[in-house]
């Protein structure tokens, strides 16, 4: 049976910027400069100390922000203070076909441009285009991506869809890969939109659901997390199958970005944000973070749908709101990037 946790903290929040058009994904540097996408293909920055987001950079054609798709995924280098290295994923179209890529771009005076494209041709639509990239600690890039509507994608190895993607900050494919020269590192996805890693270096992940049976998997090289064979907790006949760490079951989270937090009142705790449930699910885990023991619901219905969370170096945390992505009703001050932080 799993509870609720902790309904007795003391949660400040903060809008630092509103009045924005559907923010997907939010990088902070180490100088606490934070660094977020906006789907129709803008990618801006907000210094320390102020809430007035600079432009530094907008996606152009074949460029496409249709339906799911645009600019999405975000993430800095490790060595960003001196290289000014952040990856960002992307939708786009060639020969009336719809793709993703992961480009990076150099910051430079206040301005990025394209260095390089690091993976291109990912599978693209309308909808599930998966979207999101984090930096592991082993230094790779990682990518999820979403079946693009054709579900049986997400088991072929030799497709780039409904995968969990990893490659080197170069492009190229690490030689430890499950499958040899290839980028897959997972597969069986039907739409990811989370990634984070706890204190042991256990990767999560989270996946939209068809129709309910969200999920939050533990992430391993080489495994099948089911879709389209199976969902949730379902067990396939013909083929081994990875469970979840934890599935929505008839209710529907919708969850895109997580995080786990390393510190502070939750530290060892996983966050995720959720589109269709309007709130921020906190999981409570067991020391080896390999199972859920509680869940509090937190900022239920009070910010709408959530796209977005991170933590910052201070141990509080940053979201993003996606009530402008047509999904969503109408709320005033548009879309927001909030500041959360939690206290006993």
């Amino acid at each position: 049976m799993i509870k609720s946790l902790d309904n007795n903290l003391d949660i400040e929040v903060q809008t630092i910027v509103n009045n924005l058009y559907v923010p997907w994904a939010i990088a902070i540097s180490d100088d606490d400069t934070i660094y977020f996408t906006e789907r129709s293909g803008n990618i801006k920055m907000i210094k320390r100390g102020t809430n007035m987001p600079q432009l530094i950079f907008t996606f152009t054609e074949p460029f496409i922000a249709v339906g799911e798709g645009g600019a999405l995924g975000l993430a800095l280098d490790p060595e960003f203070s001196q290289n000014n290295y952040m990856y960002v994923m992307h939708t786009y179209m060639e020969e009336e076909q719809t793709y993703n890529r992961v480009v990076r771009l150099r910051l430079q005076g206040g301005e990025a441009f394209v260095d390089q494209v690091l993976i291109d041709r990912i599978p693209g639509g309308r909808t599930h285009n998966g979207g999101r990239i984090k930096v592991g600690p082993d230094q790779k890039l990682y990518i999820t991506t979403g079946d693009a509507g054709d579900p049986m994608q997400a088991q072929d190895p030799n497709s780039l869809a409904g995968k969990i993607l990893r490659i080197n900050l170069d492009g190229t494919i690490p030689e430890d890969n499950p499958f040899s020269n290839s980028p897959v590192y997972s597969l069986g996805y039907r739409n990811p939109q989370g990634l984070a890693w706890n204190t042991n270096g256990l990767l999560y992940a989270s996946e939209h659901g068809p129709i309910a049976h969200d999920e939050i998997n533990i992430v391993l090289p080489g495994a099948n997390y089911g879709w389209p064979l199976v969902q949730g907790d379902e067990e396939s006949s013909d083929r081994t199958v990875t469970s979840p760490l934890i599935q929505s079951g008839e209710e529907t989270w919708a969850p895109s970005g997580i995080a786990f937090a390393d510190r502070g009142v939750w530290q060892g705790r996983l966050l995720a944000a959720t589109l269709r449930g309007n709130r921020l699910i906190v999981m409570d885990l067991n020391e080896e973070g390999t199972q859920v023991i509680n869940v509090g619901n937190w900022l239920q219905d009070t910010y709408g749908r959530l796209r977005e969370v991170v933590q910052a170096n201070d141990g509080s945390f940053y979201l993003a709101t996606n009530n402008t992505d047509g999904r969503g009703s109408s709320r005033s001050g548009g879309d927001k990037i909030i500041h959360l932080t939690v206290r006993t």
